[in-house]
């Protein structure tokens, strides 16, 4: 059912907004920015509006002979059409995520398995690059920690771009891979994991951080060699002491390390939050995705079958060569669906 009162209330608004606009009053960048939010909203309204009118005056042709023959032939169409124009108004009407269109630090790390868990974890920060190289997203590594055989212990990435928290955030969770390791002469097949976290980045209105509550240390840098490492004593450390939270960085500049290290802290409290508010809203439901459970194992990739799972959707996929050369969009389209589908259970629609 389309509350036909609130799509009154949106289309009325939208009109104030674009009035707003035209004499160049008030925030123009606050109202530019709603504007643009509900442009779609309000063509999805007047398209769905379009075939009713466009059903009830074919219907009304039906009593004038010389229009029946014409009325017959468009109203199968017309009518076949507004179940879909319906839904998808009805999910242009689904309560949005704020922070969909932000930027989002992606956080990858080794589980069980040893260096074959590391290897992994290095795959997998290699199929995001080449997802947001694919999107046209700036994809920025702000702190990795390496093995000795190229995997990867810990990794921080901040991207930004178009949508990015809306594409990604279905990917937090433990994803399994099923192979033969590089490290294995024996030809068996082992199972490891990896964590992958993404966090939609904090804005400094989000997150009040009290200078009091922080330690911050400042230490050598650690890497694989070369001339800038250990001459400087420029990596930072971050201690926030209520939470817990430790936050390094180690580029060349301390006072860019600082900059980087507390836009971590920021996002990682905000993310807190975020659960904390998730976990006090399906206390009495239990979404299968986006449950934001960190320790959920939501993927298997068994690469002798070339095979993919979702174990949230039921989703399996033969184009793992593809998928790991970053080929998501198949997999992020049915997540996103299935929690648009979830919600519109949830609100009756």
């Amino acid at each position: 059912m389309i509350p036909e009162d609130r799509l009154h209330q949106i289309t009325s608004r939208f009109e104030y907004l674009e009035a707003q606009m035209a004499e160049g009053s008030g925030d123009i960048a606050a109202i530019g920015k709603e504007y643009s939010d509900l442009r779609p909203v309000v063509d999805q309204i007047t398209e769905w509006k379009q075939v009713r009118a466009d059903i009830a005056e074919a219907e009304a042709m039906l009593d004038d002979p010389e229009m029946r023959e014409l009325a017959q032939e468009e109203l199968p169409a017309l009518k076949a059409r507004l179940p879909e124009v319906e839904h998808a108004l009805q999910l242009a009407l689904l309560p949005k995520d704020k922070a969909d269109a932000r930027p989002a630090m992606l956080e990858i790390r080794p589980g069980t398995g040893g260096e074959e868990a590391a290897l992994f974890a290095g795959d997998l920060l290699r199929m995001y690059q080449r997802y947001s190289e694919a999107r046209g997203w700036r994809f920025e590594i702000i702190e990795e920690q390496a093995t000795e055989l190229g995997g990867i212990k810990e990794v921080v990435a901040h991207i930004t771009g178009d949508n990015v928290f809306a594409r990604l955030k279905f990917e937090s969770g433990v994803h399994r891979v099923q192979r033969v390791p590089e490290t294995e002469s024996g030809g068996r097949i082992h199972t490891s994991a990896a964590t992958v976290a993404v966090l939609p980045e904090a804005e400094d209105v989000d997150i009040q951080i009290n200078a009091n509550d922080l330690r911050i240390d400042t230490m050598r840098s650690s890497g694989a060699g070369g001339q800038h490492v250990n001459t400087t004593d420029s990596a930072v450390r971050i201690t926030h002491i209520p939470s817990g939270i430790v936050v390094t960085s180690s580029e060349k500049s301390q006072h860019r390390n600082r900059e980087i290290a507390m836009q971590v802290l920021r996002t990682r409290l905000f993310d807190m939050e975020r659960q904390k508010v998730d976990a006090e809203r399906s206390a009495n439901r239990k979404s299968q995705v986006g449950s934001g459970d960190r320790s959920e194992r939501i993927r298997t990739y068994n690469f002798p079958q070339g095979r993919l799972t979702d174990h949230r959707i039921g989703l399996t996929l033969y184009k793992l060569d593809a998928v790991m050369a970053g080929d998501l969009d198949e997999i992020i389209d049915a997540l996103t669906a299935d929690a648009q589908a979830t919600l519109l259970a949830e609100m009756g629609a």
